[in-house]
């Protein structure tokens, strides 16, 4: 292992554009190469993003001995396979989310880590921020009380003439709450810890492709703590989540994209007797911070902010939502 991670780019999707920068910028990567299924459209992305090795199929990139990491931007349905064959091949994966879509799927990227000794960790940006992680402080620290509600959502308006979105694609395992609807899933377990999801309850609207572009559920954590979160393609865009306690609320305005534009985050803090109060999260990237949290995971052997053991959480509470909002019954999670 060098100094540095050297990263592989598996796809030329236009996702990956918020994490070249990043890896540029980070002081304990580089970007060494990109992979497309097509050795022309490797060639012309490595020349246009200065990249400096270009192969035409992914395995040529996973069985490159200079490739220390690779960041998977594949579709949905992609993410199981090439994740387990980074991990085959050695490499440590980063893999935008949903990390896969079905528990089987997992079992075999959980497996295929531990034998490898590899780090996979599922690209949610956010979590690794510090507006996050300052939230998750306040929580801890009784700034709101006990915590009882919360409130998180993501939605945006994607006309439905747009049929070649992925996203809207049911083989490409498209859907709004694979899409964005994992978010506030995500950030209501991940707020509600050391207590587990173990019931949902959920609708959806089903869109013209055979999607859902809309969905809705509550979920029961453990202790009493209630997760309302929502997500869709069919209303103006909206964001945002409120972390409810007995003596106080915590709001954040803007909780997936923190810092994103150069702008500090401000998060407020609302007390039981009136009395409000902002936390200022300096501007950075989101994307730097997923970076760097892979940097130290890799060179210094420190622990993943989003380890395998949470994403399986966050997929089980996903795979009950959905089977609540086909049947209309309550599902209860199987630890």
């Amino acid at each position: 292992m060098t100094e540095k991670v050297r990263w592989g780019i598996l796809s030329t999707a236009k996702i990956n554009q918020a994490l070249l920068g990043p890896i540029r910028k980070a002081e304990r990567s580089e970007l060494a190469a990109v992979a497309s299924r097509d050795q022309a459209k490797a060639d012309a992305y490595a020349r246009q993003e200065g990249i400096s090795k270009a192969y035409g199929s992914y395995e040529a990139m996973l069985a490159d001995p200079d490739v220390d990491a690779v960041y998977i931007s594949l579709p949905n349905s992609l993410h199981c396979e090439w994740t387990v064959k980074a991990a085959q091949a050695g490499k440590h994966v980063l893999c935008e989310k949903p990390l896969v879509v079905t528990l089987d799927e997992f079992d075999r990227v959980e497996a295929a880590a531990k034998a490898n000794n590899v780090i996979v960790t599922e690209a949610f940006m956010y979590l690794h921020h510090p507006q996050t992680q300052t939230a998750r402080r306040l929580i801890e620290e009784g700034h709101i009380g006990a915590l009882q509600l919360i409130h998180s959502w993501f939605n945006f308006y994607l006309p439905p003439e747009r049929v070649e979105n992925i996203r809207l694609s049911a083989e490409l395992t498209g859907g709004s709450l694979w899409d964005v609807g994992v978010y506030p899933n995500s950030a209501a377990i991940y707020m509600a810890q050391p207590e587990r999801p173990q019931a949902v309850w959920a609708s959806q609207i089903v869109g013209e492709s055979g999607v859902d572009v809309a969905m809705r559920a509550q979920i029961a954590f453990s202790g009493g703590v209630v997760g309302q979160i929502s997500s869709g393609f069919r209303t103006p865009f909206r964001e945002g989540i409120y972390l409810v306690g007995d003596n106080g609320i915590l709001h954040l305005p803007e909780p997936w994209k923190p810092g994103l534009k150069g702008n500090d985050s401000v998060m407020t803090l609302t007390a039981q007797n009136g009395a409000v109060k902002e936390f200022v999260t300096p501007a950075v990237d989101p994307y730097l911070c997923e970076v760097q949290a892979m940097e130290s995971c890799i060179l210094d052997g420190a622990a993943p902010i989003v380890p395998l053991s949470l994403s399986r959480i966050f997929l089980q509470s996903a795979l009950a939502i959905y089977a609540s909002a086909r049947s209309g019954d309550v599902v209860r999670i199987q630890e």
